[in-house]
């Protein structure tokens, strides 16, 4: 707590809370700041925490890079290396230092070659240099790798220590190169068309790999070099690339049709095991010493069983007499009762012949028609009879209602010359001739006079008269 003067009534501060408040006012009213310095007094205690100083001509500040935040950092600082760190600004309340805690560190410089590598990046993404559709299949088991490196470096001894170890069979040739500076991407690129080209010991080339140990971001610069990258991508042979350590990601890899972590990792890669072809041949002469077997045993039970079919020609020959013997007694068994069967079917033939035979058909012809002419004559005078009877029946109901019976009873039919009945008086005029029919005879008169009414007396007595 703050000590108070009884003379001045001011606040006393013990050195903690004047250190502490100092930090609180440093954090407090600073943002992060960008630093670039030389690094020197850097020291890595077994906490993992970095602690540094950096400085320029005239001033130093002393910095802090805890374990969790420089585990990202890309490269191992070492002191002379210009750096630029992003930081927040603190104070070590322990001994009142003034420090930077640094949140981010790269070398001086690689911000702008960061950005030019993103831009390159981004730039051949867009043309399709990185899809993997493009991209080469490489060969199963490659009989010759061109290997284009530094012949000095550590790349190619371990390359070639792997291959020795897993491989030793296949060919390697170097292609050598600078790994690093301003001249490396050319010779790189020189080295391709040298390959690709396969004149020479490299005519039998099937596959490049393209590598070099780990280093800082400016000694891997050559890599992302866009000469290299169309280089790369016009290759006819497929390209591996195994640049720097596994965190190491330059544009050579986004080309190349496959990236190992490492160049050990590269050499694995394009190297099968010799245990495991050893393994591999082993399981397929197994495999073939199984089938043969197989086989032989297949034939051989193939063999025995032919051999137990096999017998003396005298026993096949008296099995076959014997078979041809009773092929014979089957054959007479099949030919009596085929004779028999078609003795049977003679005889029922012949019967149902008979019972067809014309002269039975013809009686039976004759009698039908003789029925039937009976049947006939009996029908007619039937029907003759009926019909006589209806006849009768209808002469005697016409003759009921028959004109002529009108007549008999005194009635006469009266009709014109032309031979229409006469019904009204107005049908004929005086001085007409008409013909009357009575139930004897026929009277053929002329009209004196016709009227509505009844005749006159006088009439009447002139009828009498006569």
């Amino acid at each position: 707590m703050p000590i108070i003067s009884p003379q001045t009534d001011s606040k006393v501060l013990s050195v903690s809370q004047l250190n502490r408040l100092a930090r609180q006012l440093l954090e407090d009213h600073f943002p992060a700041v960008l630093v670039q310095g030389e690094l020197s007094n850097f020291a890595q205690p077994a906490s993992g925490h970095w602690y540094l100083t950096l400085k320029d001509a005239s001033a130093q500040v002393r910095c802090a890079m805890f374990r969790n935040r420089n585990m990202m950092v890309r490269f191992k600082p070492r002191d002379g290396m210009q750096v630029l760190v992003k930081a927040r600004l603190s104070l070590y309340e322990g001994r009142g230092d003034y420090q930077l805690l640094v949140e981010s560190m790269e070398e001086a410089g690689a911000g702008a070659l960061r950005q030019a590598f993103e831009q390159l990046y981004l730039k051949l993404q867009q043309e399709g240099l990185f899809e993997a559709s493009i991209k080469k299949s490489l060969p199963t088991l490659p009989r010759h790798v061109a290997i284009i490196t530094s012949p000095t470096g550590a790349a190619i001894r371990d390359v070639i220590s792997v291959f020795r170890r897993r491989f030793p069979a296949t060919l390697l040739t170097i292609i050598p190169v600078s790994v690093q500076g301003q001249q490396a991407a050319g010779e790189m690129v020189q080295a391709l068309a040298l390959v690709n080209a396969g004149q020479g010991c490299l005519h039998d080339v099937d596959t490049i790999l393209l590598t070099r140990g780990g280093g800082s971001l400016e000694d891997l610069w050559c890599y992302n070099n866009e000469v290299l990258a169309r280089a790369i991508h016009a290759s006819g042979l497929p390209v591996v690339s195994a640049i720097g350590h596994e965190v190491d990601f330059t544009i050579a890899d986004y080309v190349a049709d496959a990236r190992a972590a490492t160049p050990s990792a590269a050499a694995e890669l394009l190297s099968p095991h010799q245990s495991d072809l050893r393994a591999s041949l082993r399981a397929l002469l197994t495999r073939q010493n199984t089938f043969i077997a197989a086989v032989l045993n297949s034939a051989r039970k193939q063999l025995l069983g032919t051999v137990k079919r096999l017998r003396h020609p005298g026993r096949r020959l008296q099995e076959q007499a014997q078979r041809l013997d009773l092929l014979e007694l089957r054959l007479q068994r099949a030919w009596q009762r085929q004779q028999l069967q078609r003795m049977q079917t003679l005889q029922m033939d012949g019967k149902r012949l008979f019972s067809r035979s014309p002269g039975r058909l013809l009686q039976q012809q004759r009698q039908a028609i003789t029925t039937l002419w009976q049947r006939l004559g009996l029908g007619i005078r039937r029907q003759l009879q009926q019909q006589q009877q209806r006849l009768a029946m209808h002469g005697h109901a016409l003759h009921t209602v028959s004109p002529l019976q009108t007549l008999a009873r005194g009635y006469s039919i009266t009709s014109t010359a032309s031979g229409e009945v006469l019904t009204r008086f107005d049908q004929v005029q005086a001085g007409a001739t008409i013909h009357t029919r009575l139930a004897q005879g026929n009277i053929l008169s002329t009209v004196s006079l016709t009227s509505k009414d009844e005749l006159p007396a006088g009439i009447h007595h002139l009828f009498k008269k006569s």
